[in-house]
């Protein structure tokens, strides 16, 4: 009886060993549970990225962070007194007038500060302004009833981060040098900024003209408001490869490995907010006009590593597939855990790519890691293959999957596309080689062996 069932034991486990189908299934479910370790790189991947990030916001904060300027904002005090039921009060408020021509040009000078493995863009911009105020009287027009204190006018100038003023600052209106002061008099339209007070040659009737140069240090982005009825802004550096941002683009551009020149030009029409008005109106639409340059470094590095990390299942099916036809066409028998090293190893790829990409670049570092994991899988793969044919073949399709993500990461645009045609094209091909097996055949041959 022992003996029977010890028969009987032998036989259905040579049958579970010989089952095509409980292979299959097992393969799979090493597939499933190598998801693990993949997602355990992504989150290396975005933790990389990160610390990357804290590091540029530390170095900028030390430095000068991101510059918004835009100004001058020309603002008159008015009063008004009013008779209600209860007594006569005085109603407060000013009105605000935007430059009729507004001109600014500006040279941006970058430099690299590095923080450890970490490279941060920072610059130093020259920005001229000048431009003028035309018709003030027309406006104060519109508001006859109140009483204007034209001698209380000032203009405010906002600077996002006032730590970046290197030099002093000198306004030059109708002529006259005026100096200006720390803050902002207007914090609701203008958070941060400077000021100009003491306006007493402003002329309601005729072009009152103003001319200022601004000496900045800054981090990564240079961005402006188009305050004028007419606004144009000429930027030109020395870096290699700008970013055009924000609410409008450059009506003329050139980026050469010399630098860039762009140039802005910008109506009232194009935007969402008056010449003048009374209160703080219109906050909301004028931080929304905003536009410029950012001088980033390419940080694309590990968002390529995260797109590569996506198609680490697929690296994984193909190595998988590959081994497990060879098992089926030669006859040759692997094992489960043999099939997780070889996983693992694919696995491994991903984070090699973003370590060495960290201090290399993106394309070096895919060679290298790429070579290393093949040569890994390589070597093993003659080992329990004993066959130099198949492990030719198996480094073939290897190298085919990497170029193929590779392919894939450089063509964003396409990349649904070529995916889709590189899927289609690899299921066909297994298709076409597994056409004449008889599975159940298969299954039942290794049972009687």
């Amino acid at each position: 009886m022992e003996r029977e069932n010890k028969n009987y034991f032998e036989r259905l486990g040579r049958s579970i060993k010989a089952s095509v189908t409980l292979k299959l299934l097992s393969i799979f479910i090493l597939m499933l549970l190598l998801l693990i370790p993949l997602s355990f790189v992504e989150s290396l991947i975005k933790e990389r990225e990160s610390l990357r990030q804290q590091t540029v916001t530390e170095v900028s904060s030390k430095w000068a962070n991101s510059q918004e300027i835009y100004g001058p904002i020309l603002t008159i005090p008015v009063q008004k007194r009013v008779q209600p039921e209860d007594g006569s009060k005085l109603f407060k408020d000013e009105i605000h007038i935007l430059p009729s021509q507004l001109n600014i040009q500006g040279i941006v000078t970058p430099r690299k500060l590095k923080r450890g493995i970490y490279e941060v863009v920072v610059y130093d911009a020259e920005v001229s302004f000048s431009g003028n105020f035309d018709s003030i009287q027309k406006v104060l027009d519109q508001w006859s009833d109140y009483e204007v204190a034209l001698e209380e006018a000032f203009l405010t100038i906002h600077i996002s981060d006032l730590r970046g003023i290197r030099e002093k600052v000198t306004l030059q209106w109708n002529d006259l040098s005026k100096q200006v002061s720390p803050g902002s008099a207007i914090p609701v339209l203008i958070p941060s900024g400077i000021t100009v007070k003491d306006l007493e040659t402003i002329q309601p009737d005729a072009s009152n003209a103003f001319a200022f140069d601004l000496q900045l240090q800054g981090s990564e982005h240079l961005g402006f408001v188009p305050l004028g009825k007419e606004t144009t802004v000429m930027i030109s550096s020395n870096w290699q490869d700008p970013s055009f941002s924000g609410a409008f683009l450059p009506v003329d551009r050139s980026v050469t490995e010399a630098g860039f020149e762009a140039e802005w030009k910008v109506l009232e029409l194009n935007r969402n907010y008056p010449q003048f008005w009374l209160g703080n109106a219109h906050t909301q639409p004028l931080k929304t006009s905003a536009f410029g340059v950012d001088l980033l470094l390419p940080a694309t590095d590990y968002q390529k590593a995260m797109r590569s990390a996506k198609y680490g299942l697929l690296a994984i099916s193909l190595t998988f597939l590959t081994f497990f036809l060879v098992e089926i066409f030669n006859k040759r028998k692997l094992h489960p855990f043999q099939y997780i090293l070889i996983g693992l190893a694919l696995v491994l790829f991903y984070t090699l790519l973003v370590s060495i990409s960290e201090h290399t670049t993106f394309n070096s570092a895919y060679l290298i890691s790429s070579g290393i994991i093949i040569g890994m899988i390589a070597l093993y793969a003659k080992a329990i293959l004993q066959s130099i044919l198949q492990t030719l073949v198996l480094v073939i399709i290897l190298c085919f999957t990497y170029a193929f993500v590779f392919v894939t990461l450089q063509l964003q645009d396409y990349a649904l596309l070529i995916g889709s045609v590189g899927l289609t094209a690899i299921l066909a091909f297994t298709m076409y080689i597994t056409r004449k097996i008889n599975w159940y055949a298969l299954s039942s041959e290794k049972s009687t062996t």
